[in-house]
């Protein structure tokens, strides 16, 4: 779990807990689906020499809070409030669901200067469409019924995990912490529109965006989705954004290594 200084309240009283570090312009960067700001932390340390960086815990995800009803709105407020916080206008960084999050914030016109989105997950493809329905389906249900592992589990095998590999991770630290994120799984995918492309609302976007994927996919973990997963989306986003620039980080995986990023981000937020 990533432990956080600061807190900034959003529109609804939900209190947000982010790190800021650095000096220099704002740059916000935003989370995945099971993460809770620790994953972009060593991101943030390298940036700090060239930015003023936040790095924020999203709603659901400990240290920040979960004020229901859960919805796509309040997300885009999070990021308003944190914004605020750092001067009225920042770059955003988005990794997988994240990008979706900076996405979304542009196309209502929250206050972004440049953004660069990571590995998006939306779905593109009538091979990959049926195995998405099915597990959102499964996933809604099961938490409903309060069943926090089987949504991980049902994430995991969604994604190309296989039962030895679920079985193993059920001994581990990490595989508790992840069952305590389950709820970001079922609401992630509502603002993404239950993975379909917003291409409608991409076309409004007025910044630039620097589209990275990993290219082929070759993590055993998601074996279930296909190679050109990731790759699908981006290059489908970049179609339906106005200034869009796309590149492939051949030999990264899903949690790209920070060291390869950094200088990514600092050429194109400097530019």
């Amino acid at each position: 779990m990533s432990e956080m200084t600061f807190r900034v309240t959003s529109a609804d009283g939900t209190s947000i807990a982010y790190d800021r570090q650095g000096t220099g312009p704002a740059v916000i960067l935003v989370g995945g689906v099971l993460d809770d700001g620790g994953e972009n932390a060593p991101l943030a340390a390298l940036l700090a020499e060239h930015f003023t960086v936040y790095n924020y815990a999203r709603r659901g995800r400990a240290p920040s809070g979960d004020t229901p009803p859960y919805a796509a709105e309040r997300e885009v407020e999070d990021l308003d409030a944190l914004i605020a916080v750092a001067g009225g206008s920042a770059h955003l960084y988005g990794a997988s669901s994240g990008g979706a999050v900076a996405l979304e914030a542009a196309a209502a016109g929250s206050a972004i200067d440049k953004i660069v989105t990571w590995d998006l997950p939306y779905a593109i493809g009538d091979d990959v469409r049926p195995r998405i329905e099915r597990y959102l389906t499964d996933a809604q249900a099961s938490y409903d019924a309060g069943q926090d592992e089987e949504v991980l589990e049902l994430f995991m095998r969604m994604t190309g995990a296989t039962d030895a590999a679920i079985a193993a991770g059920k001994g581990t630290p990490f595989w508790a912490y992840s069952v305590g994120l389950a709820s970001t799984l079922v609401h992630d995918p509502l603002f993404q529109s239950r993975y379909l492309l917003p291409t409608d609302r991409l076309g409004t976007i007025t910044q630039p965006v620097l589209l990275l994927t990993e290219g082929t996919i070759t993590s055993p973990y998601m074996a279930g989705l296909p190679s050109d997963y990731f790759d699908r989306a981006a290059d489908a986003a970049a179609e339906a954004l106005p200034h869009a620039e796309r590149r492939s980080l051949h030999g990264q995986e899903h949690v790209v290594d920070p060291d390869v990023m950094a200088p990514l981000l600092r050429t194109f937020f400097s530019q």
